[in-house]
């Protein structure tokens, strides 16, 4: 496989998945249970305070649809990343999938969560404004980076293996 190729499509799909996540950050967009589920405890538990409560957990509806949206752009991104490297086998597929999701991962855990979504005022719901020390919260991210995160990411990484042997 073209190692040149796999680190321009780090690059790509990182900025890629940063388009994604502004775009969802947007607005009422953030508000959606979906989106709400993504933040500590603590936060939603504020929010809740003040705003019509929603199921936010695993098994809402909406998380469950937006995860496997996700799922499924993720497969159909990271297929044309395997093909375009050169991935001939399942295992290509798999491990080059895979890698990319750890990156991404990575990236999402460190610079997203960790740098802007801490800092930055727009990914702040109303009435938890204050709650500094709260959107600082390191491990909370780390966590899921970890689990569900790996689980997840073997998810696209089986589908892009398999979908590799059709293709090729």
């Amino acid at each position: 496989m073209n190692a040149l190729a796999i680190v321009i499509e780090g690059a790509v799909f990182a900025a890629l998945f940063t388009v994604m996540d502004l775009l969802a950050s947007r607005g009422d967009r953030k508000y959606t249970a979906a989106a709400i589920h993504n933040y500590p405890p603590d936060i939603q538990e504020e929010y809740f305070r003040t705003h019509e409560k929603v199921d936010v957990s695993y098994r809402s509806k909406k998380v469950i649809l937006t995860k496997a949206m996700a799922l499924v752009l993720f497969t159909g991104i990271l297929l044309v990343c395997a093909l375009i490297a050169g991935a001939k086998t399942f295992w290509q597929g798999f491990a080059l999938t895979f890698g990319l999701m750890a990156w991404i991962g990575l990236y999402d855990t460190c610079f997203l969560d960790w740098v802007l979504f801490a800092n930055l005022p727009m990914f702040r719901l109303e009435g938890t404004e204050h709650m500094d020390k709260a959107y600082h919260q390191k491990w909370f991210h780390a966590k899921g980076m970890l689990f569900p995160g790996i689980l997840f990411a073997l998810i696209p990484a089986a589908l892009v293996g398999w979908l590799v042997t059709l293709v090729k």
